[in-house]
């Protein structure tokens, strides 16, 4: 009996070690859980996965027409010019129109572009001018699409939840950053760019699907900016300036997230540019070709992939200077990679650069829509965009330019200096900014 009690004991441990380990893996995907942001995020994996593809094929696209290396920076430009023109009022337009519909229209309108390009591929008909346009045109559809996505998630999962569901969103992104262009070679290669066009378009289809069959009644509350003021007279309406002016001055007016966005805006503009020189590395510094630079990419994207996975799992509200070290990290490996010429070596530090890359913009994300009222959140969010991905032009010439003076090494040298001086100087500024941080969450507990 003694001995049946005891293998007893030892499977009730077992069960409940088995139980413990299941559970922490499940918590991986907690956000999840939430109906509605299960239909976002499905849909958003394979619309993703479309997007790679399409770039992917673009890049070989636009190559094949004119052989133009030129003419591929001027593409990615246009693609990304808007956002930094537009993205402000975006996040406007995401605070005063429910956000479902703004999404609904901003994926049907880049199906449609999608499926132009696809039409003029197959018709045999399209020319560079046609690609400007149409990359232009997607750029200006996601200038207002970027702000309103970021600012949804917490609607569709709740403040709790709302570092898994960031760094979630951030795994799809880079899972698709892996796989989209490698099916995108292997179509390209039996049958040529249009079908990836194709494919892209199709894969809008599950997301405007899902977005369609979102609950708004399960959405968590969203409070509006008050329209009666203390005496009972009505709040005046704000203009479009009125309302951007309002969120840039609660940023100037808040610690927390004017730190935030300043340490992101740097390091963005002069850290986050390193794919302009890879290729450079590849062939010049490392001398390992096409097929060593397809590796550096992949080494990158698998970094980023494990970053996010480890951030779902942990689903914590980070600190700032969690962020703040994950930022000078990045900016030492950064910096590190730029010194290496063992190729071995440089696998490991790129995919050490994705890691810290990921964890300190979903940190800084989570962050920031933590001290964010929810009517600001739009607008607040737009500014993060504006900084992170509205910079990528300004920051591919700097990089570019750098490079074609002094070399890819120097380059990325410098921008990586550039970066270490902003993220120490944020960490000797941080502390009015992790006083706002902790008076935000105890009002929110």
């Amino acid at each position: 009996m003694g001995t049946l009690s005891t293998t007893n004991k030892e499977l009730s441990a077992a069960e409940h070690a088995l139980e413990k380990q299941t559970n922490g893996f499940l918590r991986t995907f907690t956000a999840l859980r939430h109906r509605n942001f299960r239909l976002f995020w499905s849909g958003q994996l394979i619309s993703l996965i479309g997007t790679w593809m399409q770039t992917t094929g673009q890049a070989w696209l636009v190559l094949s027409l004119t052989h133009s290396a030129w003419a591929l920076g001027l593409v990615g430009a246009l693609q990304f010019l808007p956002v930094m023109l537009f993205s402000l009022f975006g996040g406007v337009l995401a605070d005063r129109l429910p956000k479902r519909r703004v999404l609904l229209f901003t994926q049907s309108f880049a199906l449609l572009q999608a499926t132009i390009l696809w039409f003029l591929i197959i018709t045999g008909t399209a020319q560079l001018w046609h690609i400007f346009i149409l990359a232009a045109l997607l750029g200006l559809t996601n200038s207002f699409d970027m702000p309103t996505r970021q600012s949804f998630v917490v609607e569709m999962v709740g403040r709790e939840d709302l570092p898994n569901a960031i760094a979630l969103n951030s795994s799809i992104f880079n899972m698709a950053r892996i796989v989209g262009p490698g099916i995108a070679g292997l179509v390209i290669a039996l049958f040529g760019e249009a079908p990836l066009f194709l494919l892209n378009a199709v894969s809008f289809i599950p997301v405007i699907v899902g977005l369609s069959m979102i609950n708004l009644k399960t959405l968590h509350a969203h409070s509006p900016r008050a329209t009666v003021q203390s005496d009972g007279t009505q709040t005046p309406k704000q203009n479009t300036w009125q309302s951007l002016r309002e969120g840039l001055t609660y940023i100037a007016h808040t610690p927390a997230a004017l730190l935030i966005i300043a340490v992101i805006g740097v390091v963005s503009l002069f850290g986050i540019n390193f794919n302009v020189v890879l290729p450079l590395f590849a062939n010049d510094v490392l001398q390992v070709g096409p097929a060593g630079f397809g590796f550096i990419s992949s080494a990158f994207g698998f970094g980023s992939l494990f970053s996010a996975l480890w951030l779902a799992w942990g689903n914590k509200l980070p600190s700032l200077k969690r962020m703040l070290i994950f930022t000078l990290v990045f900016c030492v490996l950064e910096a590190f990679f730029a010194l290496s010429h063992w190729y071995l070596l440089s696998l490991v530090l790129i995919a050490m650069v994705g890691f810290t890359q990921i964890a300190f913009a979903a940190a800084s994300n989570t962050m920031l829509q933590t001290v964010t009222p929810d009517h600001l959140r739009g607008r607040i969010m737009s500014v993060y965009m504006l900084v992170f991905a509205g910079s990528i032009p300004l920051g591919n010439l700097f990089t570019g330019g750098l490079a074609h003076l002094f070399g890819a090494p120097i380059a990325l040298l410098t921008g990586a200096g550039l970066s270490l001086i902003a993220a120490i100087a944020g960490w000797i500024l941080r502390a009015p900014a992790e006083k706002s941080i902790g008076q935000f969450r105890s009002i929110d507990s």
